[in-house]
């Protein structure tokens, strides 16, 4: 049998090789790596190597010379294709997770043949993974670009502004209502940027550019801490490499010739 690279998860910990160098391990089966797994599932690959999500069940030791470490921890350290599918990993391990019975009725689920998704035995409902769509958008004033800190972030680091999407809401409802919530600006001339998928826990980013157009920066303390215009030539600590939000912020740097 082919080897594979295992993307392990304990809950919310990725098993990863210790060393200088985010690396997961490879193997034919988890067997091979002295694993109990609850769950597998075909990830696609990554360079050129067929890939795994594993669940592990709470408890189990991670193997001699590896350890189980929370994904944000690590994800400045890896490349944006290792993030990508751990990241999917991730998403395939917590939607299992939280499937084993069916919403509708309580019955026991079970893996769907042919396809990703978990099937009622009771009712025959199928729950397929949920993806959260959220926007994701950089407002331009000129040649300043508004950062802002939330509570979560890590010292120092600041982004652009982020909200999930409501039901019943188009994405350009949400990009101006969160932006109006969360620092009372308006925006307009909305364009799109890109997208990413994002594993914590389950979204799919979507970006937009924005330019300011009115009003005056206040900061919603529940969501909030601060919130400024900075020019590309002064930014503060940035999000990682690997982000949609980083890559947004840089083609603001380069359009301004920094």
């Amino acid at each position: 049998m082919t080897e594979a690279l295992w993307f392990a998860f304990r809950g919310d910990r990725l098993l990863v090789l210790e060393g200088d160098e985010p690396r997961v391990p490879r193997a034919s089966v988890p067997e091979e790596l002295g694993l109990e797994t609850s769950f597998t599932q075909p990830l696609g690959s990554l360079n050129g190597s067929p890939c795994w999500a594993a669940e592990v069940p709470e408890g189990v030791e991670a193997p001699e010379g590896a350890a189980f470490v929370d994904l944000r921890a690590i994800f400045a350290a890896v490349d944006e294709e290792f993030f990508a599918v751990a990241g999917r990993a991730k998403q395939v391990v917590g939607w299992h997770a939280t499937h084993r019975f069916c919403g509708r009725c309580g019955g026991v689920t079970e893996p769907a043949s042919g396809e990703m998704a978990m099937r009622c035995t009771r009712c025959g409902m199928m729950h397929y993974p949920r993806v959260s769509p959220a926007v994701i958008v950089r407002v331009r004033r000129e040649d300043e670009i508004l950062l802002a800190r939330s509570p979560g972030f890590p010292k120092g680091m600041r982004s652009v502004l982020a909200g999930f999407v409501e039901p019943g809401e188009s994405i350009e409802e949400t990009i101006h209502r969160e932006v109006r919530e969360e620092v009372g600006l308006e925006v307009g001339n909305l364009g799109y940027f890109g997208s990413q998928p994002w594993p914590f826990p389950n979204s799919l980013m979507i970006g937009f550019t924005a330019d300011y157009a009115g009003g005056e920066i206040r900061p919603d303390p529940d969501e909030i801490e601060d919130a400024a215009w900075y020019r590309a030539d002064g930014l503060p600590q940035l999000p990682p490499k690997v982000s949609i939000a980083r890559r947004m912020i840089e083609d603001f740097v380069n359009g301004a010739g920094i």
